[in-house]
């Protein structure tokens, strides 16, 4: 699918997002709460957190509340990592049969525990299994299909070859997106992601829709980035951790307008108010409390006084406290 590199829109399959950009399935976050904040804010999909094939392609686990997709958030994708084809193909039908809209398979996950059992980025050293995988998912389902990779497993020409190998034969295939990395596996997040590689990446792949990923924390320079590099649109990850204001940003940018005043101190609170709620429907009061805690740390950086706000916000064990922190340090809430 050939798109303009300033097109406002992005197609993937046949979801059609009326802007460039998204929300990434990131593992132990983006459950409804995060998906439902980012959705408010202005991100047109978003995507829950990374499933093992294992467990998605159980029906049982399927049933569960916290897996199934809610009403009010679609289009949502789901992705699943596993080096099983079969596997795959079955975890992809169960999840779009859950309520999904489109399937994502990771090839580019570079967790140690993930790559020693063969899964995510370490499918990018077996060419034959990832393109496999791709075939076999693509004909259990009727939704797009979509593959995360990174630029190459590690360094050396093999490594690279084994990696155009794979995007060269989905891309014949009809693959609905390649939502790209730009470091190795081995890499991990060290150094800067390398958007230049992107680029030649899409000029290589012109008929293929091109979704870029990597340090991308703020959206003025999100937007250069996609300009500059032609590709079809950006994900955003890490950057929409305890940040959903990034999404209305970019909205802001691609609709022409003024980019939003970051949110004041009141904002902020209402927000983390908000995300607790939504996280209370999940889970039980002590552990919704618990988990909330690594988007506080995130929550808190635009304050500022942001060392102070944390540890108070922290070292709430209950709900009472943690609501009576967020009054005093943001001056909303109820206690």
């Amino acid at each position: 699918m050939i798109q303009s590199q300033n097109s406002k829109t992005l197609k993937i399959g046949n979801i059609n997002l009326d802007a460039p950009f998204f929300q990434a399935p990131l593992s132990g976050y983006s459950d409804y709460a995060m998906r439902k904040l980012a959705v408010m804010q202005g991100a047109p999909l978003t995507f829950a957190g990374v499933m093992l094939a294992k467990s998605a392609a159980n029906p049982k686990v399927l049933r569960k509340p916290i897996f199934a997709p809610k009403d009010d958030e679609h289009p949502v994708g789901a992705q699943i990592l596993g080096s099983e084809p079969q596997m795959m193909a079955k975890a992809a039908k169960g999840l779009t049969d859950a309520g999904y809209d489109l399937i994502g398979l990771n090839f580019a996950c570079p967790a140690g525990k993930v790559l020693r059992r063969g899964r995510g980025g370490y499918l990018l050293n077996e060419p034959d299994r990832a393109i496999e995988i791709f075939q076999r998912v693509r004909d259990a389902v009727s939704c797009p299909v979509t593959i995360k990779l990174r630029i190459s497993y590690g360094k050396g020409q093999n490594s690279q070859d084994n990696f155009w190998e794979i995007v060269t034969a989905v891309s014949n295939e009809g693959v609905d997106a390649l939502t790209i990395h730009g470091r190795s596996v081995l890499q991990r997040f060290r150094d800067k992601a390398d958007w230049n590689i992107l680029a030649k990446i899409k000029q290589e792949l012109p008929l293929t829709t091109i979704i870029g990923s990597g340090d991308l924390f703020d959206a003025q320079m999100t937007a250069d980035i996609l300009k500059e590099t032609g590709i079809d649109g950006v994900v955003i990850a890490r950057g929409a951790i305890g940040n959903p204001w990034i999404f209305r940003e970019l909205r802001a940018i691609f609709e022409g307008k003024d980019i939003p005043a970051k949110p004041t101190i009141a904002e902020q609170g209402k927000m983390i108010l908000k995300h607790f709620e939504l996280v209370s429907q999940i889970y039980k009061p002590v552990k919704a409390v618990r988990y909330l805690r690594k988007f506080l740390v995130n929550y808190c950086k635009l304050h500022p006084e942001r060392k102070k706000t944390q540890q108070c916000l922290l070292t709430a064990s209950n709900k009472t406290e943690l609501l009576g922190a967020i009054k005093k340090w943001y001056k909303v809430g109820r206690v």
